[in-house]
């Protein structure tokens, strides 16, 4: 492919019924291959830093730390990570996260070849590197929406999976066969060079320019505030992020017990360990190849309940069954439940929100994750001192159970039309006397309507229901009044913290269930003119180097020439 080639994304009428649809566009499939490169090297980096912290040091607690110093990354910098993609240009943002890794990859195997490293240079540059790995996801996940159709999405991201459980079972190997007959910091320098393929496919792409904001910096937080916010009021996300949350908690359990169940229940050695990681990364395979076919004939709810369920059987194998063939067949359903999960999981929660926000609810996702996997880790780890591992997975197993429950109450369907974030219409440009800076703020919005008293309770819940679109698109306070004096006037008021949001929520025009929604409100409204909107700006005296003084005998103020304040 031309590097300067433009890349253009084909659509789809159909769903497709083959699991490499995916890779018939050229990109996907160039990027596809450069981030299962990228994927081996990062397991051979986990192997030889493993390795080389044994070798460092004989204390237990650098070698855990070295969890730590991958994990802690992702606690810190998700939601920031999530509201910076947001914000920026994601090509730019991938190419500056990319380069940090390879650098950090580059610099670690310098200093482990020429023998200067020690435990706690390992444990920062490692550190360093799950920094970039931080910043990098969740933007990363935004590129396969952008670069294939809708109806192969699911396709994609199974895809993607299949990459990462292919890395898992040939990663681990090679860095093993290259630490013994090289050493780890080969491992690390062959780490650094996968990224470059990855950082050149991403140079490669000539994506279209993505609209910036000139307050970034000042409105990282801001944006943290309004990703969550978005969470808040979307039930969409929250029934993902709860169901995702749960699943994880119980599934935590398999994880953080199978060492112990191998080395402790089965008496067995660290490589019939690696052998049911294999198994598990086979099943990942497998269910890729059968999901097109399930998502044709299951819904979203059964395909989660039933991979949860196998799951929970497969969890109580594991703690009674001692047959390895058994255990080969358990572990690999468990590869399969896991990648159907997280695939259904990770379609929604890319699919069920407009693509200004994407990023930042992707973050809160996998920050949901990692915590449900962080937090179960130390109960069933907890539990498993006091009951045995049997009796452990056993309670895991059924609290996966009653997770299969949730799809009563927090169902993951969405209409087709939900998943249509193209704006219905354009939002109506406010008529301004002068143009507010964009940092002003904050702005109150008001529409007054005329609505017959009969016709008030319904008009109150449509507008209620207005009301979490309002708190999802931004706005941070919100209200609806009736005027004392004239029982028909109704007046809805929303507030955004500066005039540059309220634009942004102009420039997305008006969404389709927001429209719909107006449609039905509008028919409550009476008179011959359409509901009026005004829209307020917060006012604030700002001191001057000559302050202002009262005229006597007037309300006018007027500087002063004495500097200060008279009656």
């Amino acid at each position: 492919m031309s590097a300067s080639a433009p890349i253009t994304v084909p659509t789809n009428p159909a769903p497709s019924t083959s699991p490499f649809t995916p890779l018939k566009i050229p990109f996907f499939r160039m990027l596809w291959i450069a981030s299962f490169v990228s994927n081996i090297g990062t397991w051979m980096q986990n192997v030889g830093a493993v390795g080389l912290m044994t070798e460092l040091t004989t204390s237990p607690v650098l070698v855990a730390l070295l969890q730590t110093a991958s994990a802690l990354p992702v606690f810190l910098l998700s939601l920031p990570a999530g509201a910076l993609a947001d914000l920026v240009d994601r090509r730019k943002m991938l190419l500056a996260t990319q380069t940090w890794m390879a650098v950090v990859a580059l610099l670690l195997a310098t200093v482990t070849l020429m023998g200067l490293n020690n435990p706690w240079l390992l444990l920062t540059l490692t550190f360093l590197l799950g920094l970039g790995g931080a910043l990098n996801n969740p933007v990363w996940q935004t590129v396969t929406p952008e670069l294939v159709p809708r109806q192969e999405l699911p396709q994609a991201i199974a895809l993607n999976s299949v990459s990462f459980n292919l890395a898992r079972a040939f990663g681990p190997a090679l860095g093993g066969l290259v630490i013994g007959y090289f050493s780890a910091g080969a491992a690390f320098l062959l780490n650094g060079l996968s990224f470059l393929a990855t950082i050149y496919m991403v140079y490669s792409w000539k994506r279209e320019p993505q609209a910036t904001s000139a307050l970034a910096t000042e409105r990282l937080v801001a944006a943290i505030r309004g990703g969550i916010r978005y969470a808040r009021f979307a039930p969409a996300v929250q029934h993902i992020l709860v169901r995702g949350v749960c699943f994880t908690f119980g599934a935590s359990a398999l994880f953080a017990l199978m060492p112990a169940v191998v080395a402790r229940r089965l008496h067995e050695p660290t490589s019939f360990y690696s052998l049911l990681l294999s198994c598990m990364g086979l099943g990942a395979v497998i269910a890729a190849f059968i999901l097109p076919r399930l998502n044709r004939r299951l819904s979203i709810d059964w395909r989660v309940t039933l991979a949860t369920g196998a799951f929970a059987v497969s969890l109580l194998g594991l703690g009674y069954a001692n047959n390895h063939w058994l255990l080969y067949g358990l572990l690999t359903l468990v590869g399969m439940a896991w990648m159907l999960v997280l695939n259904s999981f990770s379609v929604g929660v890319q699919t069920v929100v407009p693509r200004w926000v994407q990023a930042r609810t992707i973050s809160l996702y996998l920050l949901t994750i990692q915590g449900g996997m962080a937090l179960g880790s130390v109960v069933w780890g907890t539990v498993a001192e006091r009951v045995g591992l049997p009796l452990t997975l056993a309670g895991a197993a059924s609290w996966l159970g009653l997770t299969m429950l949730l799809a009563l109450r927090f169902s993951l369907r969405n209409s087709p039309e939900s998943l249509d974030h193209t704006p219905a219409r354009p939002r109506p440009e406010p008529i301004l006397a002068e143009e507010p800076d964009p940092e002003d703020g904050p702005v109150i919005i008001t529409t007054t309507y005329r609505v017959a008293l009969p016709d008030r309770p319904t008009f109150t819940y449509l507008m209620e229901q207005l009301a979490r679109i309002r708190r999802r698109e931004g706005a941070i306070g919100w209200g609806l009044y009736a005027d004392l004096a004239d029982p028909t006037r109704m007046v809805e008021y929303f507030m955004t913290e500066s005039w540059e949001e309220h634009a942004q929520q102009h420039d997305r025009g008006v969404s389709r269930d927001e429209a719909e929604l107006k449609t039905q409100i509008l028919a409550l409204h009476q008179g011959p003119e359409p509901p009026s909107t005004t829209h307020l700006l917060s006012q604030h005296y700002r001191p001057t180097a000559t302050p202002p003084v009262m005229v006597p005998g007037s309300t006018r103020l007027v500087a002063s020439t004495a500097g200060e304040a008279t009656a």
